[in-house]
């Protein structure tokens, strides 16, 4: 009975031992031991993994040694095997908690690592490594995320009597491929999309297409990434109504088709925001007391949830700006137009004037057939003039359409910026739930 303490007061020592026996060796020659290419393991954004790692025969899980870790990190070790039990001594903090191995297996020499709810922070390279052997094995990690893309109506474009598309979508990695598809399935021409990311990495891309009037209208907007097999796709259909009349005036738009883009817009904000609304009830629900009774994982996956939701309000309220100075733009193309038109209208009013004078003061033999050529222009004078009178209501009531559009993009904003402030707050409580328990 009097080695047994010896025994246990030795290990640790010994333990400490071999730790910087594996960092010195490691530091000497540790990089040279990988001889085969790495394995890949691709898993989407919150998922558990297995990285596998085979020693080749059969183990004692009591003289076992094995370090799993990333180079790339301070500390390296991300999981640790000691003689018969893990050692946490050394263990990086993003780790703790997050990886273990199948016990059960390590007799048959399955050292596979189990690392749970991956985040993006993990993608990197894994080393298996046996010092008592000098041997290692890499593995790759990939974390991936997707989301799927909203399209929506940015416009009319009056140049080429079509309608703008836009598409975005965020929260993907790694980078994602954007392209429109017409009812056919053919991919159309739409320019390089744009896109952008966050500290983590992780992508945010958009995309407009201008589309001209076809049998269908359909139109689809897909996102993919091959190297995590992911694909995500949105589909919008154009009213025929939306498209411009090419034989028309090019600034002459119905007014149907103005309240048609008020009814989608309204009709797609009110969803949106109906979810939103069920998402912040349900936020204030939970008290302080009731959040500190929710496990840490649990809420570092609210709070990853929230900065995403956040991530997709900032999206809708530049896409909601950047179509508020459209509106802006084309009122004011609208009010050079009308003075454009009444310009014009008081031109053919001296025309109609002139050749009316011109027709009255006939005289002679040729009067009768002056009297028909100037009759027929003044007929043309008075259908021009009478278009240009058209026109001119035509633009008023765009004017007005688009005034009540601003106003509306406006209160959306608004309301949009009101739920971004709500979310933000209950971040604030999640993170410092978060470092009251690490504490």
């Amino acid at each position: 009975m009097a080695h047994i303490p010896q025994r246990l007061s030795l290990k640790p020592f010994f333990a400490e031992l071999m730790f910087g026996f594996i960092l010195l060796v490691d530091s000497c020659k540790g990089q040279s031991l990988q001889t085969e290419r790495p394995r890949l393991v691709a898993a989407m954004l919150g998922d558990d993994v297995v990285l596998p790692c085979h020693l080749g025969g059969s183990v004692n899980p009591d003289e076992l040694v094995l370090e799993w870790g990333r180079l790339d990190l301070n500390p390296r070790f991300v999981f640790m095997w000691f003689e018969g039990s893990e050692n946490v001594n050394e263990k990086n903090t993003a780790y703790k908690g997050r990886t273990s191995l199948f016990t059960d297996r390590l007799k048959d020499g399955d050292v596979s690592l189990r690392l749970t709810a991956v985040k993006h922070s993990d993608n990197g390279r894994f080393r298996c490594y046996n010092p008592k052997e000098m041997k290692a094995d890499s593995v790759d990690l990939l974390v991936g995320s997707a989301s799927s893309p909203g399209a929506s109506l940015s416009g009319l474009d009056v140049s080429s009597s079509g309608v703008m598309l836009d598409c975005s979508a965020a929260g993907w990695y790694p980078e994602p491929e954007m392209f429109w598809l017409d009812g056919d399935g053919n991919i159309m021409s739409a320019g390089a999309a744009e896109k952008s990311t966050d500290p983590d990495g992780v992508y945010t891309v958009s995309s407009r297409v201008t589309v001209e009037k076809r049998n269908n209208n359909n139109f689809t907007c897909r996102v993919q990434q091959r190297d995590i097999n992911q694909s995500r796709e949105t589909h919008i259909h154009v009213p025929d109504d939306f498209f411009i009349n090419e034989s028309s005036c090019s600034v002459s738009i119905s007014f149907n088709v103005i309240l048609v883009v008020m009814v989608v817009l309204g009709v797609a904000f009110i969803i949106w925001m109906k979810k939103q609304n069920k998402k912040v009830k349900k936020l204030k629900k939970i008290s302080e007391e009731q959040m500190k009774l929710i496990p840490a994982a649990r809420l570092e996956e609210e709070l990853e949830k929230r900065n995403k939701d956040q991530k997709i309000i900032d999206q809708q309220i530049k896409s909601l700006t950047e179509m508020l100075e459209e509106l802006k733009e084309q009122k004011k193309q609208l009010t050079d137009q009308m003075e454009e038109a009444d310009k014009m209208i008081e031109e053919d009013e001296k025309k109609f004037k002139a050749v009316d004078d011109e027709v009255t003061n006939q005289t002679g033999n040729m009067i009768e057939k002056k009297a028909q050529g100037y009759l027929k222009l003044k007929g043309m004078i008075t259908e021009s003039r009478e278009k240009l009178v058209q026109r001119k209501k035509d633009h008023q009531k765009v004017g007005f359409i688009t005034d009540k559009l601003i106003k509306r993009t406006n209160d959306e904003i608004n309301k949009l910026e009101e739920r971004k402030q709500e979310i933000e707050n209950h971040v604030k409580k999640i993170q410092k739930q978060l470092d009251e328990k690490e504490t």
